[in-house]
């Protein structure tokens, strides 16, 4: 039987969208488009024909602006003067599918021969009133999808802005290769951000055929562009929902509909619950019996967090209260209909005369809660007084832990389960269904710290081990918060924190049972630091002391460490009733915050934005270790977090809670959330893994295999390798694309691999098959590849291999940059052993031939070391020189492209001092004023495109990495 070939696989696709109700038109180029566009958008809007002048308005609004331009210009209306005096509103998409027109093409060509001497070919474009909405792009059964997504963003950079730009409206891009099929927004820069259509039971639908009859017909696929897309307002970008946040939000909408009764959505954490209540809110303020959607949050920084993710999704949006008395203020108004605010706010509105008297209008009138964690906090009287005060109020709660009865508490007898306060579970998500869909990471769990019972010696006959459990009917306490034991985990944390967070390119939380030992930790650190910075500098070694900071609460009632596990909430608010030592112990470490960060905060009237700065810091890697006891381990978000060391009991939803800080989806370089257990979890692991994720093998999800199963697949990826290039050199041997190709994908499974392991203590590469010299041969040859797509060839044609992900991030490097060759040199020259000296400079070169990060900085570093080093003058540090030869380098490259590119200098000066304050790449229209001469509009793309290049190449090489 013969493989179906991608011509084969388009025509199938285009029969089956026909029969969905598409016309099939044939399109050939831009002329075409126009002339179809012009025509049908006469047609749904009831016009004969446009006038000249008439479409002149239309087409000039059309051709305007970015991407994120063209997707609110599609959903709003365009007021047009007609030649008879009067004037109309057109519209172009309607959410309404009997007033669109919907009609497929392939094969159509656009032309960019002007900006980089090609042409661009798509396989199949759905227009929805003669705009293409849709760009569907397939590869033969036996290639992979990632191809079609590289190719897609080829497009959108270097296709969509020609002619008219028409291409712009492109809103939503589906890759398949007839057996796997994704769906994204355009502007997607990864991926892991493509998404798998699924049934209402999350089973995936991956078959292009079954993916078109569900996700394809005209009536789901409007919906999906009119309410299931989100135009993020803060980064100018498009967002499209999954398939369970879409199912959340229907049943949610049709229970409204349907009766009066409560429910609630199980979600993972971590799942985008926030986006979804976002989208449920959004729709349900819409409906006109509807009086007030009110979110509420049970944390004050929870709800600042909210308002502002909301305002993400949609500008000004939504107001979030600062008091009770805004609250009120705000229920009275009629124009604020969405509202953000907290439970205990909500309680003082409802409970106190002097507010529930102002707000009385809406005792009577429909009024939806949307509760964003409807775990312990709403099981007290508050739940109660919002349903006897809102007599038609209807609650919906987002948990990624519900409340059952095995992990409830009682009250008057009554089990306090989710289900006895929301009535019903509308749609369930789980971790499981997550991590195969790869929306969350597993967990890489290790669990340390067993103890032996003192005064029985071991023996082969007896197990004399204890665990943590165990260990309490000897002395629970004074075995756990031993000084000596607290020593051992501070030095443990030390030593492996660069192999778990991979040297900084991560950060870490450490969760401690209580603010005493919490204390002790932190001393404790101090000392581990110092004693392993002089251990480190003996050895001629670099060691630079981990940023460690903490918060907690000091309220006189902190919840004191017992083996039930399940966390506390702790409030980021400031406590009525203090514990006066822990205070001052707290103050004492916000002013080694204060003179580490050169801020000014302190444990009263501060302490909140104390609070948020930390949380920024941690998401900015500027606080390498944060230690807490409650605080943080729920409701925080930090993708750059991938490591929550522990020394505490957790179990049930506590449990999962903490455990996903670490597992939010960030690149290729973050493969799974690690977990390090100084007390025995395991089976409070298991228990909480078969509890939340209500599927068979959950275990062997959600957990990845040992070091030795990752291992042996390494060993077997090498092996794998090796057939193809028995040796780095026999890279240089593959002649055609199709054999480097073969060669891409096999060492890329090594790198996937390799990157696994680092994470693990014991793994050693130069045990293994591919020593660490080898390695960073196969790298060299690989980025090679890479590169010598981006620098030569012939441009007009498109090289197979353009298209292939290399996944760059598996080969930067885990410690390395431009200040870490600095403090090598440093030290080399420092040094009285001439021995020592050449194994730092080798160290450095090494770094620089090996290195592909530092590729576009090789030669300039190489150049310093040559020519600058050895006539240094005395008592100047080479940090010093280096600054000063860098800066010199610098300010020569960017006058030198001014001179040769005829650029403003002031200009360039703003969009180098732009990308400083924002760290952000400048777009091509932001460009658009550097050039000293007046740009033609045929040419303005062709220019416009070289000067982006050049200037990220020169912001690439003298500002990042250093």
């Amino acid at each position: 039987m013969t493989i179906q070939t991608e011509a084969q696989l388009e025509n199938a696709l285009i029969d089956q969208l026909n029969q969905l109700g598409y016309q099939r038109i044939a399109i050939k180029g831009e002329n075409d488009l126009i002339n179809n566009l012009r025509t049908t958008l006469a047609d749904i809007n009831s016009i004969a024909r446009f006038s000249d002048d008439e479409w002149q308005q239309i087409i000039s609004h059309l051709t305007t602006g970015t991407i994120f331009d063209k997707a609110n210009i599609l959903r709003d209306k365009l007021p047009v003067k007609f030649d008879d005096g009067s004037s109309r509103h057109i519209y172009f998409l309607s959410d309404d599918p009997t007033q669109n027109r919907y009609q497929i093409s392939n094969q159509i060509t656009v032309d960019h021969t002007t900006s980089n001497g090609r042409t661009s070919r798509f396989d199949v474009t759905i227009l929805m009133n003669g705009l293409p909405l849709v760009q569907i792009e397939l590869k033969r059964r036996s290639m992979e999808i990632a191809e079609a997504f590289h190719q897609t963003r080829r497009y959108s950079r270097e296709a969509y802005s020609a002619g008219y730009g028409l291409f712009g409206f492109i809103q939503l891009f589906v890759i398949s290769n007839g057996v796997n099929t994704r769906y994204y927004a355009n502007g997607t820069k990864n991926i892991e951000f493509a998404f798998a259509w699924a049934d209402i039971t999350n089973k995936q639908i991956n078959e292009i055929t079954d993916f078109a009859t569900s996700f394809l017909t005209p009536t789901h696929l409007t919906k999906m562009l009119t309410q299931y897309m989100i135009l993020m307002s803060t980064t100018k970008s498009l967002m499209v929902m999954r398939p369970y946040q879409i199912y959340a939000v229907e049943n949610i909408i049709q229970h409204i509909n349907s009766n009066n009764k409560n429910g609630y959505i199980w979600h993972t954490t971590g799942s985008g619950k926030t986006l979804t209540s976002f989208k449920a809110s959004q729709l349900i303020m819409n409906m006109p019996d509807i009086a007030k959607v009110l979110f509420v949050v049970d944390r004050n920084d929870l709800d600042t967090q909210t308002a502002t993710e909301f305002n993400n999704f949609r500008a000004d949006s939504v107001d979030s209260t600062n008091n009770t008395k805004t609250l009120v203020r705000q229920l009275g108004q009629q124009h604020d209909k969405l509202i953000v605010t907290t439970l205990q706010k909500l309680n003082n509105a409802i409970s106190k005369d002097h507010y529930s008297d102002n707000i009385a209008y809406l005792k009577d009138q429909k009024v939806v809660f949307i509760f964003d964690e409807c775990h312990r906090s709403q099981f007290g009287d508050t739940h109660k007084r919002i349903k006897q005060f809102f007599n038609k109020a209807q609650m919906f709660g987002f948990t990624g832990t519900p409340i059952f009865e095995k992990n409830s508490t009682s009250k008057a007898g009554l089990k306090l389960t989710t289900n006895y306060l929301f009535d019903k579970c509308l749609h369930q998500y789980v971790i499981v269904d997550a991590i195969r869909d790869k929306n969350v990471l597993p967990f890489q769990i290790d669990y340390l710290g067993r103890y032996t019972q003192k005064g029985m010696e071991k023996s082969k006959d007896t197990n004399t081990e204890l665990t943590a459990e165990q260990v309490e009917a000897v002395d629970t306490k004074e075995v756990l918060e031993d000084p000596k034991r607290l020593k051992m985990i501070a030095r443990h944390i030390i030593d492996t924190y660069p192999t778990k967070t991979k040297h900084g390119e991560f950060t870490a939380m450490f969760c401690v049972s209580s603010v005493e030992v919490l204390t002790q930790y932190y001393e404790l650190f101090k000392q581990v630091q110092a004693e392993k910075q002089a251990e480190d500098e003996a050895q001629g070694k670099i060691f630079k002391p981990l940023t460690i900071a903490t918060i907690f609460s000091y309220a006189a009632n902190e919840a004191v460490e017992t083996l039930d596990g399940l966390l506390d909430e702790e409030s980021a608010d400031i406590p009525t009733q203090i514990n006066q030592s822990s205070r001052d112990k707290l103050d004492s470490y916000i002013a080694d915050y204060n003179a580490t960060f050169g801020t000014n905060y302190n444990s009263g009237d501060s302490y909140y934005a104390y609070y948020r700065d930390i949380a920024t810091r941690v998401r900015n890697k500027q606080i390498d270790i944060l230690m807490v006891v409650n605080m943080f381990l729920t409701g925080f978000d930090a993708k750059t977090l991938n490591t929550l060391y522990v020394d505490k009991n957790l179990k049930h939803h506590g449990l999962i809670q903490a455990f996903s800080r670490t597992n939010r989806v960030l690149n290729e370089k973050k493969p799974f959330g690690n977990i390090v257990c100084y007390r025995n979890l395991k089976f409070a692991t298991d228990q909480a893994l078969s509890l939340f994720s209500n599927k068979d093998k959950a275990k062997e999800v959600v957990i990845i295999p040992d070091f030795e199963v990752i291992l042996e697949k390494y060993e077997a990826a090498v092996k794998a390798l090796k057939t193809i290039v028995a040796t780095y050199q026999d890279v240089d041997d593959l002649y055609t694309e199709a054999q480097q190709l073969s060669f891409i994908q096999a060492f890329r499974d090594v790198m996937r691999l390799h990157t696994q392991l680092q994470t693990f203590s014991e793994y050693d590469q130069d045990n293994t098959s591919l020593d660490k010299q080898e390695f960073a041969n196969y790298v060299s040859k690989y980025s090679g590849l890479k590169n010598g797509l981006t620098t030569g060839g012939d441009k007009s044609k498109t090289s197979i291999l353009e298209d292939i992900d290399f996944q760059l991030d598996l080969l930067h490097s885990d410690r390395v940059n431009v200040g870490y060759i600095v403090k090598l040199l440093q030290l080399a020259k420092d040094s009285k052993d001439k021995n020592q000296q050449q194994q730092y400079r080798k160290q450095v070169q090494d770094i620089l031939n090996n290195d592909i990060t530092l590729y576009d900085k090789q030669e300039l570093i190489q150049k310093f070391i040559d020519e600058n080093l050895p006539i240094m003058p005395n008592g100047q540090t080479v940090e010093e020189a280096f600054k000063h030869f860098w800066d010199v380098e610098k300010e020569a490259a960017y006058q030198k492209m001014c001179v040769e590119e005829n650029l403003k200098v002031e200009t360039m000066q703003k969009v180098i001092q732009n990308y400083e304050y924002t760290k952000r790449l400048p777009r091509k229209d932001e460009l658009k004023d550097l050039p000293n001469y007046k740009v033609g509009l045929f040419n303005r793309d062709t220019v416009l495109n070289k000067l982006m290049i050049q200037t990220h190449q020169l912001i690439e090489r003298f500002y990042m990495g250093l």
